[in-house]
């Protein structure tokens, strides 16, 4: 994150709607000329390669257009990962400076297919944007949950990321994106959610909810190296709450420097402001005493049973990269 924005309570308890690791894609947009469309939704923070050009110039990390020499406006539509009731917007604008554009929209739509242009209604009215900057918005209200949306900007320029925040409904269980295992409470694309973290010094926290193994260390949550006494640590809301079984964790890459044992504690909590939900997890019940970890390895332990739960906390000790964290056992 580049600017010290207080982060508003929907971008802290709602889901990423639009992460490309959770099944959204950039399907279409009017111009991607300097900076593909795809980068829009990516889930790494962006980054600004000084001296790297391509054939197109200056390579940015996002979107963007061609310098518009006509009237209109560019946009650019995405397909969520999961339809939902969208509640705000991070429109980000992170190292694009003299090519920002001034201004941007949403739009929304909750057809199933490919949205015709009768289809969209407005979720965000004309706004305006600067230079290297988030910028949060809540959206309007809809009746309808949200498959699609549509970000317009005025009239062209660069978007670094776009996130859509949102609370995801039932119903896309059919859906070929969404098969995860029945009983893994944890999964990003069935709700899970990473609440707060004690450090994430490299690569992105989300991560470790998502399918399949780490392709490398950058495909995980890792901490800086600790030089302090203590021990780093890692919330994720449960996107099923229900009784925990057995917890699961990849070091898959992680050689030098996986962590060398973890705890976990878990609690049935109500969604908190994220500094009360953090002083509470240190009271929280352990369900799973210390263990050993191993480096590029598949750990499976067994939990002690507590009943529902809506939160775990996975302690790492004392630093180090996990590469995927699942949590299994019966919704509720």
């Amino acid at each position: 994150m580049r600017t010290n924005i207080a982060l508003p309570a929907f971008a802290v308890n709602c889901e990423n709607l639009a992460s490309a690791k959770a099944g959204a894609e950039a399907v279409d947009c009017s111009d991607d000329f300097f900076a593909d469309k795809s980068r829009l939704i990516a889930d790494s923070e962006p980054e600004f390669y000084s001296g790297w050009y391509d054939d197109h110039g200056q390579y940015m990390d996002g979107w963007e257009s061609r310098r518009r020499r006509t009237t209109g406006y560019d946009w650019c539509v995405i397909r969520l990962a999961k339809p939902g009731n969208i509640v705000g917007f991070d429109i980000n604008t992170a190292h694009f400076t003299g090519n920002f554009p001034p201004g941007a929209s949403i739009e929304g739509s909750s057809s199933e297919g490919t949205p015709s242009e009768s289809d969209w209604k407005q979720l965000l009215a004309p706004v305006t944007l600067t230079g290297d900057r988030q910028h949060f918005f809540e959206s309007q209200h809809h009746e309808k949950p949200i498959r699609w949306v549509r970000l317009n900007i005025y009239p062209d320029g660069g978007v670094a990321r776009l996130k859509v925040y949102g609370e995801p409904v039932d119903g896309r269980t059919n859906d070929p994106r969404y098969r995860q295992p029945d009983n893994e409470l944890s999964a990003l694309k069935f709700g899970g959610q990473i609440v707060a973290y004690s450090n994430a010094h490299y690569g992105n926290p989300e991560f470790i909810l998502t399918p399949g193994r780490g392709v490398n260390t950058g495909d995980g949550w890792e901490t800086a190296r600790r030089r302090v006494p203590g021990n780093e640590w890692i919330i994720i809301k449960l996107g099923r709450p229900g009784i925990v079984e057995r917890l699961e964790i990849d070091t898959a890459h992680f050689k030098g420097n996986f962590p060398s044992g973890c705890t976990l504690q878990a609690a049935l909590t109500p969604n908190l402001q994220q500094e009360a939900l953090v002083a509470q997890a240190m009271f929280w019940e352990e369900i799973l005493d210390y263990r050993e970890l191993s480096a590029d390895s598949i750990h499976s332990f067994d939990i002690k049973t507590l009943g529902a739960i809506s939160h775990v906390k996975l302690n790492i000790y004392p630093d180090g990269g996990v590469s995927r964290v699942r949590v299994f056992g019966q919704a509720k």
